[in-house]
């Protein structure tokens, strides 16, 4: 098959590549090579992209653009990526680099001593926003968030987590779908008003712990996160596009004022990771990964993270490699990362580790002990040493044994170095696949509209038996279904036995509701309260 020269030298091919790389039955990205002092030319093998990654170093050494020549290469041979740009920096990905750039003649002395033949070339991009201003808004329900990692995200206590799980039960039972934050903060005001009933059916609920949640969901809408939940929710397919070429697409989530958000961060890129594990078949060991997903600024995943959620990364980060997707962590330091996840890391970029304190020494030390010995030199003092654009690189090599640590200067990029401008971005939104489809949020029926159907319909009923014309006979059936009371006198319902323990909560809240509001004082509450939380948006 045709590979151009930059696709070509993207892949770690011949085309331009001496000092003892070689074309091979496996497909590589090419990362970097050697000069005077330095091992052999290193590559990542495409078959082994989905055995997850690290890039670690400090600030300032070269991650970001590590993690963009390896976007690109990935790119090349037709794997679509995702990844977080947490600096502005990797915009740059969808223009081509240019002779004029500051580090033209140092990219071309690089080039020239690990033998790489540049060309500078653009890679087709997606750009998402979670705020829908650097791109295609981005969103998910707040049903398929789930309780656990939204626990996380309101940093809840058990006891109100446990609480938000009866919330999500409660939508399951009475078909209340929890689209967005209203509809979520509609149905623990429910829950709230009738805590003796849930706590009956479902175990203890407290007021104080819907207050607490409600408190956090208003932080949480404070930082802008209610433009995550709502619809149209992302399309895991929409991720995982090619352009007319065969090139991958390179998702790039705008994250520079998401992380003013930092558990909102961490919270959705889990929930984005989480969803293409329980989405995506099983493909085994592909020849090359379907998706790979850079995980920038790692440590806020697990920083202050329960049990639970970090057992639910380690379960992702072992499994979801046989569903074809490619995990790479990208942090300061290696420590960040827990054992467990650690050890399922195989494919690993160390840059510089400064040492300045006892505690770094010690990290530094633990870092160069995860690495498969070289003879040629001490790991730990590699580390330590290697300055800007270098690293500490080991990649698995043939039947999944990891390489031996080598010495590596990091290839220069073939797109722009740095972010892009405003135009560039402007001309990738306009020619984008998905141009349209998710720039117009869509709010359609859901607990909300519901419950506020149902609590008007609880109030007309209320006004009519106080006036004498039969309101408390109100067709349950019709008030459960939300809909309006037409004004006409429903014929007297059935009666049920004492117990009625086959009634819903929602027949339970209709009656107890209605029972309430049969006082003028009762109906002063429905105009106030409940006014004021059904009132126009």
């Amino acid at each position: 098959m045709y590979v151009c020269a930059a696709r070509a030298a993207a892949l770690g091919q011949t085309v331009g590549l001496e000092k003892g790389w070689t074309v091979t039955d496996q497909a590589s990205i090419f990362v970097g090579g050697g000069g005077e002092g330095y091992g052999q030319p290193q590559g990542l093998l495409l078959k082994f992209g989905n055995r997850h990654g690290l890039i670690a170093g400090a600030t300032g050494t070269g991650k970001t653009v590590t993690l963009q020549i390896l976007a690109e290469g990935f790119s090349a041979a037709g794997v679509p990526v995702f990844l977080s740009d947490v600096k502005g920096d990797l915009s740059g990905l969808c223009a081509a680099g240019s002779v004029g750039h500051k580090l033209h003649e140092p990219f071309l002395k690089r080039a020239a001593t690990i033998g790489l033949d540049l060309q500078y070339r653009a890679f087709p991009v997606t750009f998402w926003d979670l705020f829908g201003e650097k791109g295609h808004p981005i969103r998910t329900t707040v049903a398929e968030m789930g309780p656990l990692l939204l626990s996380r995200l309101l940093e809840l206590s058990e006891p109100q987590e446990g609480v938000l799980n009866v919330a999500f039960r409660l939508s399951d039972d009475e078909k209340l779908p929890l689209l967005d934050l209203k509809d979520l903060q509609a149905l623990l005001t429910f829950i709230a008003e009738h805590a003796d009933e849930m706590t009956g059916r479902y175990g203890l609920v407290s007021r104080e712990s819907v207050g607490a949640i409600q408190r956090r969901l208003l932080v949480l809408e404070n930082q802008g996160g209610a433009q995550l939940f709502g619809e149209p929710a992302l399309a895991l397919s929409d991720l995982m596009l090619a352009d007319a070429e065969g090139a991958g697409r390179i998702n790039i989530l705008a994250a520079d004022k998401l992380m003013n958000s930092p558990r909102l961060y961490a919270t959705f890129l889990l929930w984005l990771l989480s969803e293409l594990f329980e989405t995506l078949p099983e493909v085994g060991d592909p020849e090359k990964p379907k998706l790979v997903f850079f995980f920038d600024e790692a440590h806020l995943l697990f920083e202050d993270a329960p049990k639970a959620l970090v057992a639910k990364v380690e379960q992702v980060a072992r499994l979801i490699r046989s569903k074809g997707v490619g995990v790479y962590f990208i942090t300061q330091n290696p420590a960040d990362v827990p054992e467990d996840i650690l050890g399922q890391l195989g494919n690993r970029v160390q840059h510089a580790l400064r040492a300045f304190t006892a505690k770094d020494q010690k990290d530094l030390r633990l870092a160069s002990q995860t690495y498969r010995p070289n003879p040629r030199f001490a790991i730990e003092d590699a580390i330590r040493d290697v300055g800007t654009g270098e690293a500490v690189t080991s990649f698995l090599e043939a039947k999944g044994i990891p390489g031996v640590a080598e010495r590596t200067l990091v290839r220069p990029p073939s797109s722009r170095l740095g972010p892009c401008d405003e135009a560039d971005r402007a001309a990738a939104l306009a020619d984008s696949p998905l141009a349209g489809k998710y720039d117009r949020a869509v709010d359609r029926d859901s607990a909300w509209e519901m419950l506020r159907r149902r609590a008007e319909a609880a109030a007309r009923g209320a006004e009519r038996d106080e006036a004498g014309e039969g309101g408390l006979q109100l067709d349950l059936n019709e008030f459960n279904q939300g809909r309006r009371y037409d004004g006409t006198r429903a014929a007297a319902p059935k009666k049920k036995t004492s117990s009625s323990r086959s009634d819903s909560i929602t027949e339970t809240f209709a009656k107890s509701f209605a029972r309430q509001l049969g006082t003028k004082g009762g109906q002063a509450i429905v105009r106030g309260v409940l006014g004021t939380l059904f009132g126009k948006r």
